[in-house]
């Protein structure tokens, strides 16, 4: 139990709570731009290094393998110790462990900027994980633990505004930054941002935090961690090392026995459990858990696609093509911020399907009119009703979780909120990436009659190859690169279309079982439940 109290600390907020308790409004907004500040950093760390792919790999003379790991050990690092960190935040306060996180976090990127190898890039990137698991979760508590209830919802559609589209917006500085300077420069974005949020966070933020009544889950933690690290693990290595590879079937059983032994452990603490998996019972957990899965999981499927559609099959430039996702993520921010008086008015149930509703048929539109002569503008319609669609979802979804758990557990429910995005993100990257190379060498092996072997063997391979084969092609050149551009627009629509299904079962399933009422509250605990520890 924890014995060091600071001075009259605020407590979450909820409705009971006395005005005189909160910050008043001038600092609440100081409160949130400084968290939405924190969370850019640690959202832009996520894709920017996607632009620098080539630049690194020529750097430390690197394989692919190991680039991909500079990406994926950062986003392996932060959904693994997201819970774990997020409780300890609870305990011990969310101030403190904000400002541990961010200058953790600062130094670690400083580090990869600086780095003088790729084994320092990876320990840099490993340790800016475990800075970002530090902020992640406690951003969304600091809002849930310092603004009315009144005031919570809109708060927390800024916050959804920011995780939905600060990736977008980070790539777009970060290609902007390794076109005019260089791919360490890259590391000057989050750092600043880090400084910044630090200022504020230490000027505004106060700390809150809750007595525990028991102590700290250990083995719910500990299985927790193996069960992240082996499932995800499986979702970003599995494309590339193969679905039937050993390590890949070793990861899967070790992240499946982990994750029943999670439940089963947290089950029988119940109240002292890391996470009390009954709440999922719940409409509104539940609800808000799976929307969020799949809609960042039809998110992140779209980026596989269209980054190479921009500049595979258009030709355009990194800076170009993350230039054209803008429009997409202004519109996913604004709903953000509109969804929360949308539910005040029709409910979060209705304010959620009708998101799911607007963003499949953007995916729809899409899929129907996509074509490489049609270029931007036959996918412009479909991107921005996408954004705002999932807009319009994010933010009920994401105020169902906070408000799904109680009061002493917020760092908790942020983290898990956390934990669904990012295992959505990297089970759409698996499947519809997946589906989107399998579409395209279906469609590619029909065109490549009178190819030589070795030409049409490195044309299966992708488009990018492909297109680069057909420069060394003769006069076979143009049809080459004719037949790799339309093949990849076939894979896209079948991935498409599979994004559209995954939505219309979406849609039923909010209908059905999404939350009823708008706001947080806290979650009652059940009459028959015993303290376990």
């Amino acid at each position: 139990m924890s014995t060091h109290q600071p001075p009259q600390p605020i407590r979450a907020a909820d409705d009971a709570a006395p005005d005189d308790a909160l910050p008043d409004a001038r600092r609440r907004r100081v409160i949130l731009i400084a968290v939405c500040v924190a969370l850019m950093a640690v959202i832009a760390s996520v894709s920017g290094l996607n632009v620098a792919q080539p630049d690194l790999a020529v750097e430390f003379g690197a394989s692919q393998s190991t680039i991909l790991w500079f990406i994926n050990v950062y986003t392996l690092t932060l959904a693994a110790l997201l819970l774990p960190l997020g409780a300890i935040g609870d305990r011990l306060g969310r101030k403190p462990a904000l400002v541990a996180g961010l200058v953790v976090f600062g130094v670690a990127s400083a580090a990869a900027g600086l780095a003088p190898s790729s084994e320092v890039v990876l320990a840099a990137r490993t340790l800016s994980g475990v800075g970002a698991a530090m902020i992640m979760p406690i951003t969304l508590a600091v809002i849930t633990s310092t603004f009315p209830a009144k005031e919570r919802g809109k708060a927390i559609g800024v916050w959804t505004g920011v995780a939905g589209g600060g990736g977008i917006l980070g790539m777009f500085l970060s290609a902007a930054l390794v076109d005019v300077a260089s791919w360490r420069w890259l590391f000057v974005l989050p750092v600043a941002l880090v400084a910044a949020a630090l200022a504020l966070t230490l000027r505004s933020v106060p700390d809150s935090r809750e007595v525990p009544r028991h102590t700290f889950d250990t083995v719910g933690a500990l299985t927790s961690v193996v069960a992240v690290v082996g499932l995800i693990f499986v979702l970003q290595e599995g494309p590339e090392r193969g679905w039937g590879a050993p390590v890949t079937l070793l990861a899967l059983a070790v992240g499946a026995v982990a994750a029943v032994a999670f439940v089963a452990w947290e089950l029988r603490l119940r109240e002292a459990a890391l996470l009390d998996v009954r709440l999922f019972g719940e409409r509104a957990l539940a609800g808000g858990s799976v929307t969020l899965l799949a809609v960042f999981g039809v998110q992140a499927g779209i980026f596989v696609v269209l980054f190479p559609f921009f500049q595979a099959v258009l030709g355009w430039s990194g800076l170009l093509s993350t230039l054209a996702l803008m429009p997409m993520a202004v519109l996913m921010m604004a709903a953000s911020g509109l969804a929360p008086r949308l539910a005040a008015r029709v409910g979060p149930r209705a304010t959620m399907a009708a998101g799911i509703l607007l963003a499949g048929a953007g995916l729809a539109l899409m899929a129907a009119v996509v074509s490489v002569d049609g270029g931007y503008l036959s996918v412009l319609p479909g991107m921005l009703a996408m954004g705002a669609g999932m807009g319009l979802a994010m933010t009920p979804s994401t105020e169902a979780i906070t408000g799904a758990l109680p009061r002493e557990h917020q760092g908790v429910a942020s983290a898990l909120n956390d934990v669904t995005r990012e295992f959505g993100t990297a089970l759409g990257v698996a499947l519809l990436g997946a589906l989107l190379s399998a579409g395209y060498r279906g469609a590619v092996d029909d065109r490549l009659d009178g190819v030589p072997a070795a030409t049409a063997d490195t044309a299966r391979e992708g488009v990018a190859n492909a297109l680069d084969a057909a420069d060394r092609a003769g006069p076979q050149a143009g049809a080459l690169a004719r037949a790799a551009r339309e093949s990849f627009v076939e894979g896209w629509q079948q991935a498409m279309w599979a994004g559209v299904a995954v939505m219309a079962v979406l849609f039923l399933y909010v209908l059905a079982r999404g939350p009823r009422h708008s706001g947080p509250v806290d979650a009652p605990e059940p009459a028959d439940a015993t303290a376990g520890s």
